[in-house]
């Protein structure tokens, strides 16, 4: 059909008698056209950068899973895992003293080493065989190559293996997984190239400190003077090694006891500054001796920080009530720390309590110096605390409950109670002494039950372990005879006990001294054969 030309619609439009149908106007038809609706497609850079997060992801969690390597070094047992790091380097942790760290590499890893425990059977093996430590130190090189080839390639392994896993449930195609586990394997390669390429062997010169290891170096000494002296260093290194198990081991030759009913056995411990190996000696003491409660007179720690709270929990299970007086070197919140452990009381501010039969009261020392430093007045301050330790026990005497024993840290505080109580006890000054003071009192200063702690490699010959056993009566709670044990420090593994008696319970004495007596003069004991 011809199409008219709007111009002419027009005009028959304005004509008379023109049929409507002649005037409608008709659109050309047009093709029907399916619609269809698209669905936006990610950019690559997403897809990419997703499969990424995924390996990253995975491969992190391979490692928690199946990443660690128990490697045994030397003598010791340790753990190696690689883990994610912005920085890298290398992490050593030696628990309960802390960590240092080393900038040894710069990867997007790090690798942690843990120092778990100290094996008994190699370690004895050195001390049997002291041939052997002249071929230590090639035989922990050796044991560290190991296990770190060992690492790393169950490292590769976990690394592919959880990459893969992950991109398989992600994505739920094998093509997409495989292409995860490739690339975790592809950026762990590429990890280790950065941290060889990167290495610093240098960096155990400068190693950073954390925990109760930042004092190591005033301890040890610079670690440039030990990379000079390395042959030096070496055989020091070997032997304290080998001498922790002669520690251990040395509480073996002590001589079976057997308890006697009618008496209250009392082991006397103090300034065990932070050494480990006190407390299996004291646990085998109160085992042997069936002792009935200890007394420990303080500087327990070395630096009194929170830190160091987890070198007390031991204390809870040695067999037997423990009853405790602050040192110079344990802080308040040491003391605060204790005060909320079983089986463990604190003495302070002269307050009496009664523990197995036996009354003690007790005052912290007043100086908080774990730098070893000497303040102005710090002799006047232990004077002042061991008269209010004084006064309170005047005041329990007169109220009919007196003190069967005293305790304070130091010596000079103690003097201060001569008269008030039979006994007082002591430390501080890491020897054992004994004295019958002017008014009667009887003065006992324990050594170094930790043989001086970390200190004992400061010096050029190591400090002994002392303690001592307490024999007192159990009606009249009196001393009558205390025993002395003295065990080799580093380097030696001689124990010896010996047996004294008070002047009063020797062969031919007539008299017994009393606080209020008076005059007996201080006179050394007699061991007995």
């Amino acid at each position: 059909m011809a199409r008219v030309p709007s111009p002419v619609l027009n005009a028959l439009q304005r004509l008379p008698g023109v049929p409507p149908a002649l005037t409608r106007h008709r659109r050309p038809r047009r093709p029907a056209t399916a619609t269809l609706t698209l669905t936006p497609q990610p950019r690559p850079w997403a897809r990419a950068a997703g499969l990424v997060a995924v390996v990253v992801l995975g491969g992190w969690l391979g490692l928690l899973v199946v990443g660690d390597v128990r490697v045994p070094v030397g003598p010791m047992d340790t753990t190696m895992t690689l883990r994610p790091s912005v920085t890298g380097g290398t992490k050593i942790n030696v628990s309960p003293l802390g960590a240092l760290q080393l900038d040894s590499h710069i990867a997007p890893v790090r690798l942690d080493v843990n120092v778990d425990q100290l094996d008994p059977e190699r370690s004895r093996a050195l001390v049997d065989h002291p041939q052997r430590l002249s071929g230590l130190q090639d035989e922990v090189t050796r044991d560290i190559a190991h296990g770190a080839a060992d690492l790393a390639v169950r490292s590769c392994v976990a690394v592919v293996t959880g990459a893969a896993a992950l991109g398989l449930a992600v994505y739920r195609r094998p093509r997409r997984a495989l292409a995860a586990g490739g690339l975790a394997l592809g950026l762990l390669a590429a990890s280790g190239g950065t941290a060889y390429a990167s290495w610093n062997p240098d960096s155990v010169l400068e190693p950073k400190f954390s925990g109760l290891l930042s004092s190591a170096p005033s301890l040890v000494g610079d670690a440039r003077s030990i990379v000079t002296e390395f042959d030096v260093y070496q055989r020091e290194l070997a032997r304290l090694v080998t001498n922790v198990t002669k520690l251990y081991d040395a509480t073996s030759t002590l001589p079976a006891y057997r308890s006697d009913p009618t008496t209250l056995r009392v082991l006397h411990v103090s300034d065990i500054h932070l050494n480990p190996a006190s407390w299996k000696i004291i646990a085998s003491l109160v085992e042997q001796y069936r002792v009935d409660v200890i007394v420990d007179s303080g500087d327990t720690m070395d630096h009194g920080t929170a830190a160091e709270n987890g070198f007390l929990d031991p204390v809870e299970d040695l067999g037997a009530p423990y009853v405790w007086v602050r040192g110079n070197h344990d802080s308040l919140v040491t003391q605060r720390h204790l005060e909320g452990m079983e089986n463990v009381h604190v003495l302070d501010d002269g307050r009496a309590k009664t523990v197995a039969g036996l009354r003690f009261a007790g005052i912290g020392d007043p100086q908080f110096t774990p730098d070893r430093s000497k303040r102005t007045g710090a002799e006047q301050s232990q004077e002042l605390a061991g008269a209010r330790l004084a006064s309170a026990l005047r005041d329990q005497r007169a109220a009919g409950t007196p003190v069967d024993v005293a305790v304070v840290h130091e010596p000079s505080a103690a003097r201060e109670v001569d008269g008030t109580v039979p006994l007082v006890l002591a430390g501080h000054i890491h020897r054992e002494e004994t004295e019958v003071m002017k008014y009667g009192t009887r003065l006992r200063v324990e050594g170094s039950t930790g043989g001086s702690g970390l200190r004992a490699v400061e010096g050029k010959y190591p400090d002994p372990i002392e303690t001592s056993i307490l024999y007192f009566d159990r009606d009249t709670r009196r001393l009558q005879a205390w025993d002395s044990i003295e065990l080799g420090g580093l380097g030696l593994t001689t124990a010896e006990v010996s047996r004294h008696l008070p002047e009063e319970n020797q062969p031919g004495a007539t008299t017994s001294p009393s606080p209020s007596s008076g005059t007996p003069s201080a006179t050394p004991s007699t061991p007995a054969p």
